[in-house]
């Protein structure tokens, strides 16, 4: 059940559960303000400060306890906690206008850790699937110590484009690669 809450439509089915309730409520006060009691309110101001201070606390409450129960989810909590024993590892040098891989060539199934570096200036790695869809794109940052990481499995077969996103000068269009990932 988690998972389907943290996924794209998990998302949405949240968004809308936190917002419906929101406008019902919102739009009763406005239809009872503007048709049933139109006069001015006799609520002290008091009431309205301490009322004020309850939803803040709801909000912040509500934001961080969201916040550390999806923490296990994000990506970089979950390479770092995954079950890693048969990686394979491949080196990216990034300069300017071509990627350096030690690896091209994969089976689906793989998985693979993305260690990626830039040597001269801004560059990204961004893989895209076979149907044209941006699968991620990881930023480079030249004079990092440690490389950039990404783990990923691939589940399909297909020619892969690799391309920068980052321009990077006058060929940054021409900056772009493949990775070949064939049927087991």
């Amino acid at each position: 059940m988690t998972d389907f809450i943290y996924s794209s439509w998990g998302a949405l089915v949240i968004t809308l559960l936190m917002q419906i309730p929101f406008l019902i409520i919102f739009f009763s006060v406005v239809n009872k303000k503007a048709f049933v009691d139109n006069v001015a309110a006799d609520t002290p101001a008091e009431k309205y400060t301490s009322t004020r201070y309850l939803w803040i606390a709801v909000v912040l409450i509500s934001f961080f306890v969201i916040n550390f129960a999806s923490v296990k989810y994000m990506p970089t909590f979950v390479e770092a906690n995954a079950e890693l024993s048969n990686v394979k590892d491949v080196d990216i040098s990034a300069t300017s206008w071509k990627f350096d891989m030690s690896e091209r060539s994969f089976k689906v199934g793989d998985t693979v850790r993305f260690l990626a570096k830039s040597e001269d200036t801004m560059h990204s790695f961004a893989l895209y699937h076979p149907d044209g869809g941006l699968l991620f794109t990881m930023m480079l940052m030249p004079g990092l110590e440690t490389a950039s990481a990404l783990v990923h499995t691939f589940d399909k077969p297909g020619v892969y484009m690799v391309r920068c996103l980052e321009y990077c000068g006058v060929n940054h269009h021409g900056m772009r690669s493949v990775i070949t990932v064939a049927e087991k």
